[in-house]
């Protein structure tokens, strides 16, 4: 069996794409924070096929790990010569594999926080971009602003050249660059935020400005944050898809990323320091990604969650799972045609309709498999962004807020049990877990007094007195199918 690195790369079955560019030739014009099997499928990629496609040799990929962790991966990419598969499955069943090199570096910051700064702060970087997940921007949901109370960012403004989060770490090269007379790189979000470049400059600016307000000004003035919206499903990898490469390509990739086949990203086109041309391979730039972004989070993202925690309750263990039940199938298009799309704006270029439609085909996709536990975890971060929203703009609007109400309801049980509706264990991800579960189990109403998750909410009367019920009927009845067939 052939290990995947780069002196066996000639060798690995013809039936796998590779790189065919000279990866010992790429600058890394990108620095990546954050690399996840999201990043590796969608940013990644698309790198590759640029580099494919014009010979580009100046937008290769470090990437950057900030946390414990991240420890696995940078040891399983070191020792790959930052090489592994990705492997795109399509509804029909067909695997089509890919060797992805365009990520030619990587950092550790744990064992060499300074490597970090100084590859950020490197005249050859011009962008650093972002997945850190919805948890790892540090702001308040409830008010949107930073969290100056975080134990970590205290330390960092004590001590900011010894940096652990993203800011600290963001600041200190800005700093480098800035002495060195060196432009300022654009910071790329590519999280499922809406607005998430405002945000991002909006946290730097609010970090900085208590660090050393002479950089805030030079960040404000030169730091371009570009907004994007980005959209791949990327499941957690299994124990088979290593599998499947050792059998069906004698390949022995120890950290394989799957996907589907759908993949987008639309961006503001606004970058401080140059730019690498994606749109030769089908990025869309745009002048305001805003639209994009609002769908994508409203339909996509909550749809996700829609099906997730319901289909959780009633016992499914996988995405495709719950589309293919005509009753979640039917639930999901009245909740995005409803109550999502009532609140979105107008998105020039898209059918709404039709954007829908591949949507639940996307879902369906019985060689994806994404689990419900994946969808799930988080939900503390997600909910606030993906569905919250629409709720209270339905309430102000006087809208259909049943469908995600049902779906507030079924998280508070959820919280609460920590099991389906027949008392199966959940597999439960959450950094607030212990938080959300001692909530829950006080009342249904306190779980809904967490203002940083639900805002105001809890003060609704109409949004609270149709909660309370629901919550009753799951509680006392435990059937979750019946109270959606009284939605439809």
């Amino acid at each position: 069996m052939k290990h995947l690195n780069q002196e066996n790369l000639a060798l690995i079955d013809s039936q796998i794409s590779k790189p065919l560019f000279n990866r010992s030739k790429l600058k890394t014009g990108i620095v990546h924070i954050g690399v996840g099997g999201f990043h590796r499928a969608h940013q990644a990629y698309y790198l590759q096929e640029l580099a494919t496609k014009t010979n580009a040799s100046d937008w290769g990929i470090c990437g950057i790990g900030l946390r414990e962790e991240d420890r696995n991966i940078s040891t399983i990419l070191k020792k790959q010569d930052h090489l592994y598969s990705l492997l795109v499955k399509h509804p029909n069943g067909t695997v089509e594999p890919h060797i992805i090199g365009a990520i030619v570096d990587y950092k550790f910051a744990i064992e060499d926080a300074q490597s970090v700064i100084d590859k950020m702060a490197h005249e050859d970087t011009k962008i650093v971009s972002l997945t850190i997940t919805e948890g790892g921007y540090n702001f308040n949901p409830a008010t949107g602003e930073f969290d100056f109370e975080n134990s970590i960012i205290q330390e960092e403004l004590k001590h900011p050249e010894n940096p652990k989060s993203v800011y600290g770490f963001l600041a200190a090269a800005l700093q480098k660059r800035r002495a060195n007379k060196l432009p300022a790189f654009t910071i790329l979000s590519c999280d499922n935020i809406e607005h998430n470049g405002d945000v991002t400059k909006k946290m730097l600016l609010a970090f900085t400005q208590k660090l050393n307000p002479v950089l805030a000004e030079w960040v404000e003035k030169e730091v371009k944050f570009p907004n994007s919206m980005v959209d791949r499903i990327t499941p957690v990898t299994t124990p088979e898809d290593i599998s499947f490469l050792a059998k069906n390509h004698d390949l022995k990739d120890e950290w394989p990323v799957t996907c589907e086949p759908f993949i987008q990203w639309v961006i503001e086109d606004e970058f401080s320091n140059g730019r690498p041309a994606l749109e030769q391979v089908g990025v869309q730039f745009v002048t305001d990604v805003k639209p994009y972004e609002k769908m994508k989070l409203r339909l996509l993202n909550a749809g996700h969650s829609v099906l997730g925690i319901l289909g959780a309750l009633h016992g499914y263990q996988t995405i495709n799972e719950c589309i293919d039940d005509p009753l979640f199938n039917q639930y999901l298009k009245l909740f995005m045609d409803l109550e999502a799309t009532p609140v979105l704006d107008t998105v020039e270029g898209i059918d709404l309709d039709v954007y829908k439609q591949r949507l639940r085909e996307r879902f369906a996709n019985p060689n994806i498999k994404d689990s419900v536990s994946r969808i799930c975890s988080e939900s503390a971060a997600k909910l606030p962004k993906f569905l919250i929203p629409t709720i209270k703009e339905n309430l102000d609007n006087e809208g259909n807020i049943a469908l995600g109400t049902l779906v507030i309801a079924a998280w508070c049980y959820y919280s609460d049990k920590q099991t389906d509706l027949n008392n199966h264990p959940l597999e439960v991800i959450d950094s607030q877990k212990e938080v959300l579960q001692n909530s829950a189990q006080k009342d249904p109403l306190c779980f809904l007094e967490q203002e940083a998750i639900f805002g105001d909410l809890s003060k609704n009367e109409r949004f609270v007195t149709l909660y309370e019920a629901m919550v009753k009927d799951l509680y006392h009845n435990r059937n979750v199918k019946k109270q959606m067939e009284n939605l439809i």
